[in-house]
């Protein structure tokens, strides 16, 4: 269809046919203001503060669902517009209790925003100062029903962006509230904790508790990075004060998640137990002590020389410090998880695409498993129909999605279906992977999503270093292991029985009872450099913070130049 011609406060614009007023709106660079509307998310209407005013129209509309027609002309402004803003805005604030000089996201909520924008002073009606449960039950966000403003914004991004559908209303009218599942605690819900509720919430009633009462809007900087915790390398931002990060939020212009993010990317780096390195460390009469950096490196150097080497590196490590240690560190070079073995792997967006997904023999719900990709997949099967096969003997967390789930021992179940298939998608990891091929070639029109293990195994193939660990009786070890937590058994058990170890890592665990000397490494958000994702494609890291330790590839260079 054509685009048509709209004019918005004397400005006029040419949009598609199928556009919305707000839509247009946003081509003329006019703002409007909104609650419950968001750009990921179907609008809805809800909370009426988007209220536009149409010439030839009885009554005021909401921008968000109002659809543009040729030669409409609009007001944003009028005095019928802000003074029904007003009114909204004074029915928002007497339904809860919104005391904002209390609340934690006071000087970052869109509400009082809209507040002062619209020249609230105080409040025009009397007050129920109802008594609003606040459910603590997570261990990472909490809800309070007292600041909620019922936008739904939380529960239609559970439902049409994660998936999960955990979230929902009861009641009606005033007595409304968000619950999870059947009303009960949202800490014993099929809540994933992946706070893509939370940071929709444009109210303090979803709260952060480690960024809690951190930082207004203009006291925070917003440093776009990538997550490196695991394969898919989404988009974030790293929310700053005072050099220290203090929460992460998904970016929602960022490619493969667009805005997405799991519970590990959110939330994990800053609820992390164990004990950071901050400092070198050498071991002397059987414990780890400070040492000063020339020192710590005198020390690797002087082990590494004396004897057969070989450097493991591990998929924490920026693409930079895996080039760095081809180029300075003699040794063998081998990843601490290995390289996928299959041929190129399709873009994540196919999950949105396809019509039949076989997940063969991984569970993307689980631990570093790569769990954005799990979103698409639900929320594939729950709103469009398409068919996702397990191929697992054990319990899965996409079982609740699957509409078939057979052994890998009958593969072939799998393919007699996806032979039918327009588009079929077959998921896999690394310990899937022959499995994976075989499904591949009996489906020639399959595409194929891989996850290698961490987040730059990819990177690390790219300068040479694809050859997964195996021990073959070196003596001395190099590990780059950044933030590592989940180590091969095999790699431990050598580092155990070899005379020298040392470990460029970031956390003392696991590699405290093995490492002759640790060297402090930084974080995903100290790093600066470039990542490789699943999909082949490279992106940027970007530091949040400064630190004054040496940065991943200085660290390596130094101790190259020793060697």
């Amino acid at each position: 269809m054509p685009d048509v011609q709209v004019t918005i406060d004397g400005h006029q614009v040419s949009v598609p046919a199928n556009s919305t007023v707000l839509d247009a709106a946003k081509v003329a660079g006019i703002d409007i203001p909104e609650l419950c509307a968001h750009d990921a998310l179907k609008p809805i209407g809800a909370c009426r503060m988007c209220l536009v005013e149409v010439e030839k129209q009885r009554v005021l509309h909401p921008a968000c669902t109002f659809p543009v027609s040729e030669g409409m002309v609009v007001h944003t402004a009028s005095d019928a517009v802000l003074g029904a803003r007003r009114f909204v805005l004074q029915l928002l604030f007497s339904e809860r209790n919104h005391f904002c000089m209390y609340c934690q996201t006071s000087g970052s909520c869109t509400l009082q925003d809209l507040a002062y924008e619209h020249g609230l002073t105080h409040w025009e009606f009397d007050r129920a100062f109802p008594k609003m449960p606040v459910d603590a039950s997570r261990q990472f966000f909490v809800m309070d029903h007292n600041r909620c403003i019922l936008c739904r914004r939380c529960i239609r991004a559970c439902d049409e962006l994660v998936g999960n559908r955990t979230l929902g209303l009861k009641n009606r009218g005033a007595d409304t509230m968000v619950i999870a599942d059947m009303d009960i605690p949202f800490g014993d819900s099929s809540c994933i904790s992946c706070g893509t509720c939370m940071q929709m919430c444009p109210t303090g009633a979803l709260m952060d508790r480690a960024s809690a009462y951190m930082g207004a809007t203009d006291e925070i900087t917003r440093v776009p990075s990538r997550c490196s915790l695991c394969s898919v390398g989404c988009g974030v931002e790293l929310i700053v004060r005072g050099n220290r990060v203090i929460r992460v939020e998904g970016d929602w212009d960022a490619e493969p998640n667009k805005g997405l993010i799991c519970e590990v990317g959110r939330f994990g780096l800053l609820h992390e137990r164990r004990q950071r390195v901050r400092k070198p460390l050498v071991k002397a009469d059987g414990a780890l002590a400070d040492a000063d950096w020339d020192d710590a490196l005198q020390k690797a150097a002087e082990g590494l020389k004396s004897a057969e080497s070989a450097v493991v590196v591990s998929g924490f490590s920026s693409t930079e410090a895996a080039q760095a240690a081809v180029n300075q560190l003699p040794g063998k070079k081998m990843a601490l998880g290995g390289a996928l073995v299959n041929g190129d792997n399709a873009p994540l967006s196919v999950l949105d695409e396809t019509d039949l997904i076989i997940v063969a023999d991984v569970d993307l719900t689980e631990g570093y498993n790569y769990r954005m990709a799990s979103f698409p997949i639900k929320r594939s099967a729950r709103h469009r129909g398409v068919r996702v096969i397990l191929l697992d003997d054990e319990p899965n967390g996409l079982d609740a999605w699957a509409r078939y789930k057979w052994s890998p021992d009958e593969a072939e179940r799998a393919v007699e279906l996806a032979q039918h298939a327009e588009m079929p998608v077959i998921v896999y990891d690394q310990h899937s992977a022959a499995l994976a091929q075989e499904l591949a070639a009996q489906l020639p029109k399959a595409k194929t999503i891989g996850f290698a293990p961490e987040g730059n195994t990819a990177g690390l193939a790219e300068v040479g270093i694809s050859e997964p660990f195996a021990n073959d009786g070196f003596s001395a070890y190099y590990v780059i292991a950044g933030e590592a937590a989940e180590v091969p058994q095999e790699l431990m058990d050598a580092l155990a029985k070899a005379d020298f170890v040392a470990v460029q890592a970031s956390y003392r665990e696991p590699w405290e009872d093995v490492a002759d000397v640790i060297l402090p490494s930084p974080v995903m958000f100290e790093k600066d450099g470039s990542l490789v994702n699943t999909e082949g494609r490279s992106f940027e890291l970007k530091a949040g913070v400064t630190t004054r330790r040496p940065s991943e590839v200085e660290v390596i260079e130094r101790l190259g130049a020793l060697l």
